[in-house]
């Protein structure tokens, strides 16, 4: 096992003197949450006088959900504590995995690197100086058994970080499984697998909007028979945050996004109570306390209404949202590093009292490199005091009948509904053909552009203070010790594909490709040719390729604002 090393640090303005740092701003001319949304002095019985309370926030584990989709929420089990994990070759990861278990972790969630996150092997010529670097490569079934090489499948839940090509990435990771004697129906974990949010923010896409959308809903099916425990889907706000909208638009545009799912998986035949009770999300925290945790307490409620009132689920399981939450990357600093782990804290503690169901929290070096492992146990410890000394987690939504908390709850929901009626107008009907339309047409990624622009404009006028960078800047910083992921790990990766490929039936990875292309050409489920493929050693990169050639790539239009 090669070990990684780790090198000092020294941010691009630890040398900038202090008396470059604009002054203080003065006293704020308008008080708004980050969002944008003015703020009163203060709140009362007044704020709250036109609503129903008793129906609009209800009791936990009761329609319409606002105070969580459990009766006792952390009484009766804690989040499930993940840290975010992937580098280098498998056999890297799978030590790193080792390391968070014995440090308390409760789930595992892997990160792949950019090939895989593209559907491309790891000794192909696109992936040159990428294999590793920001994420473990994954290119067939052999790689997945190493992955998770001395854990028990069947006895931990793991969520799965890729979109364009994870269908292919579940079906290694449920071949895994079978080998090694796991009972399918209890597997538990998540595949993101949220390719709207690619068009939309991330742009790790592989193929057009339609044919990407057949092979979620292909999934959908077969995991509602197979799987029943596995979410085959996170419906992903996190990286529609990260590139710069709002609290709003993170809200509306993810559960705009979760209600096409909904309408694409109808429209594919499947009944709603089918696949929407397994259907998660995932959301980021992000600086401003009171506001994260009323967008999730409204997003509880959004998505009971709609799923009940609208699209007729019966289940009750169906109504309820149940969500993953990581602390807000973009709000780690390369300045003052340390800074990082109160930001992080801060976050996920609005995230617990927001009622999540899993929680990922940065490490304070994620702005500069992948975290050591000294970073990531912090991280972890920042989790487990929150769970275990805080207090916390005693009882259910303790913020409950704030006057200012339920005023921006009721807030955030009447402009969240406000965006879902622009989203619906933008098509033919339907929130589907809003979010197609408004993809192509450039009305998200519009949004979002100019919710960053001026964001950073702000920072730039320092009207938003951020500690460590626009203020209270350091003249000599004192450097941290970063991950390095050696080159060697890369030419070793290549090296085990290329042998790994050399040694195979090849005659059952034709079979295997030319069933997968008649699927994709026609309307058989694609996941039984996925995982027929998986057990006969086809790569990733080859079962990708052959949906390229029926499919094709998409090409995003040119968009303007």
């Amino acid at each position: 096992m090669q070990e990684f090393k780790v090198a000092p640090s020294k941010s691009e303005t630890s040398a900038k003197p202090a008396e470059a740092a604009p002054k203080a701003p003065q006293a704020k001319k308008a008080w708004t949450t980050e969002t944008g949304v003015p703020l009163d002095v203060f709140y009362g019985p007044e704020s709250a006088k036109s609503r129903d309370l008793a129906r609009e926030v209800g009791k936990p584990g009761e329609f319409p959900f606002t105070r969580g989709v459990q009766p006792n929420m952390y009484r009766g089990r804690l989040w499930t504590m993940r840290q975010f994990a992937g580098f280098g070759t498998a056999s890297d990861t799978n030590k790193r995995y080792k390391f968070l278990l014995s440090k308390g972790q409760t789930g595992l969630s892997v990160a792949f690197d950019m090939p895989t996150l593209m559907g491309v092997d790891s000794d192909g010529p696109r992936a040159l100086g990428e294999v590793g670097r920001e994420g473990v490569a994954v290119c067939c079934l052999r790689d997945m058994e190493v992955l998770f090489d001395g854990i028990d499948l069947s006895k931990v839940s793991t969520s799965m970080t890729i979109n364009a090509p994870a269908a292919i990435v579940f079906a290694f990771y449920v071949a895994v499984a079978e080998k090694q004697g796991a009972d399918l129906k209890e597997l538990r974990g998540t595949t993101q697998t949220d390719i709207l949010k690619e068009y939309i923010a991330q742009k790790e896409w592989i193929f057009p909007v339609k044919p990407a959308m057949r092979i979620i809903t292909d999934m959908f099916g077969w995991c509602s028979k197979h799987t029943p425990k596995w979410n085959p889907i996170s419906i992903s706000g996190y990286h529609i945050r990260e590139a710069g909208s709002t609290a709003v638009q993170e809200l509306a545009f993810t559960i705009g996004d979760g209600f096409a799912y909904v309408e694409a998986g109808m429209k594919a035949g499947l009944d709603v109570d089918s696949f929407a009770p397994r259907l998660s999300f995932f959301f980021n925290s992000h600086m401003n306390f009171f506001e994260e945790i009323a967008k999730y307490r409204a997003a509880r409620r959004i998505w009971a209404k709609r799923l009940k009132n609208v699209y007729g689920a019966k289940d009750p399981n169906s109504w309820k949202m149940r969500f993953h939450t990581q602390t807000a990357g973009c709000s780690l600093t390369a300045q003052q590093p340390e800074n990082n782990i109160v930001r992080t804290a801060y976050e996920a503690l609005a995230a617990v009292l927001g009622g999540t169901q899993s929680l990922h929290t940065n490490s304070m070096d994620e702005a500069l490199a992948l975290p050591t492992e000294k970073a990531v146990k912090i991280a972890l410890r920042t989790q487990q005091i929150i769970a275990h000394e805080t207090g916390v987690a005693d009882t259910v939504d303790p913020l409950a009948g704030s006057y200012y908390v339920e005023w921006l709850t009721d807030q955030m929901e009447r402009e969240a509904e406000a965006y879902f009626r622009r989203i619906e107008e933008l098509g033919t009907g339907g929130i589907l053909s809003g979010v197609e339309a408004g993809i192509e047409k450039g009305f998200f990624q519009r949004e979002i552009a100019r919710s960053a622009y001026e964001f950073q404009l702000k920072v730039d006028r320092g009207e938003n203070v951020v500690v460590g960078v626009n203020q209270f800047v350091d003249a000599d910083e004192e450097p941290i010790e970063i991950l390095k992921v050696p080159m060697a790990a890369e030419k070793r990766q290549v090296k085990d594909v290329v042998a790994f490929k050399k040694k195979r039936d090849m005659a059952a990875v034709k079979r295997c490709l030319n069933a997968i292309r008649e699927a994709a050409a026609g309307t058989d489920n694609l996941m039984p040719r996925f995982l027929e493929a998986a057990k006969n050693h086809v790569t990733l990169g080859e079962m990708c390729e052959v949906l390229r050639s029926v499919y094709g790539e998409y090409r995003e239009p040119p968009i303007y604002w």
